[in-house]
């Protein structure tokens, strides 16, 4: 990430980026068996770059390590949390616990969440689920990662497993800092006109993800005058996230490097445009991955002063030393 100058906008903070995270993954023996699920992209890669909060439901319930393990059921439509052998009902303890714990994490400002796959208190999708008669079905979100998810619904909130992929990884790591960058705009006393050089300076990420979410959002942001300052930040922190969550493609990232080279268009010669321009090419094609032409256009951008793309967040979304653009 860039050093942020002294009369850099708050919202570029250098603040820590707080992460929750399901404690197994960081290699804590909290696991029903003792034992622990250490993900080393968290703990070795991401680590230096956020804050971590580890979260155990299970264990700070006071199931005990090691305890018999759980599962989800359904009967009659209802989703319940099961001891797997003696059939005790963990439900209304973990679903009380789930709420308070996520209001006690709403409070320490989160920018994201890593949760355990599979698992029925932390898993966030196709959780195994039992029933009465068959197989079951991969159907079922965990108790408290259900507690948590409708708590905070604009939270960058993805499972381990899921972050092995290297598009879900990028943006999902995108989405934490663009969420802290949210959270640092909108904790200081900020005005409309502050909003809108946010929104201008997001303008290329968004239009990377969505067309017509960056056009939703600048209507909100033509109304901010008319609209209550409270109903103004909830619905664009809400719209910005919703945007950021669909996934950018190829084409879109396309569209964008070809309208950034438009502001090079009377600055560098035939030459350079035509270099550029192959690059783009290579990357539509796949044979190149994003990092190639963004890089150079990084370069000329700097070299030559151009200051409207060199404040576009588009071109520096996260921590160079992820190389998360070098997989994409």
């Amino acid at each position: 990430m860039r050093e942020r100058s002294p009369d850099a906008p708050a919202w570029r903070s250098d603040e820590p980026v707080r992460v929750g995270v399901s404690s197994c993954l960081l290699g804590s023996e909290v696991r029903w068996d003792g034992g622990h699920k250490r993900e080393r992209f968290l703990t070795d890669v991401l680590a230096p770059f956020v804050e971590w909060v580890p979260v155990c439901p299970e264990l700070e319930l006071g199931m005990g390590v090691p305890r018999e393990p759980v599962h989800l059921s359904r009967a009659s439509g209802e989703l319940r949390m099961l001891g797997t052998r003696s059939g005790e009902d963990w439900t209304g303890a973990m679903t009380g616990f789930a709420k308070r714990r996520a209001r006690e994490i709403e409070a320490l400002e989160l920018c994201g969440y890593v949760l355990k796959k599979d698992s029925p208190s932390c898993g966030m999708e196709r959780v195994k689920v039992k029933a009465d008669a068959g197989p079951g079905r991969r159907d079922g979100r965990g108790l408290f990662a259900a507690a948590l998810i409708e708590r905070l619904p604009a939270l960058p909130v993805e499972e381990e497993g899921r972050l092995n992929d290297a598009q879900l990884r990028e943006n999902w790591i995108e989405r934490v800092f663009a969420y802290r960058r949210l959270r640092s705009l909108f904790e200081s006393r900020w005005t409309i006109g502050e909003l809108v050089a946010f929104h201008a300076a997001h303008k290329l990420q968004l239009l990377a993800h969505s067309t017509e979410a960056y056009r939703k959002l600048g209507r909100v942001v033509a109304h901010a005058k008319q609209t209550p300052r409270a109903e103004l930040r909830d619905h664009y922190v809400d719209a910005f996230m919703a945007a950021l969550a669909v996934r950018a493609t190829r084409g879109r990232h396309v569209n964008v490097l070809e309208h950034c080279i438009g502001y090079l268009r009377d600055r560098v010669d035939a030459s350079v445009r035509a270099s550029l321009a192959s690059q783009i090419a290579d990357y539509r094609a796949g044979l190149v991955p994003l990092i190639v032409p963004v890089t150079m256009l990084r370069h000329y951008v700097a070299q030559l002063g151009i200051d409207y793309l060199a404040q576009q967040v588009y071109l520096d979304p996260h921590p160079k030393e992820l190389m998360l653009r070098n997989h994409v």
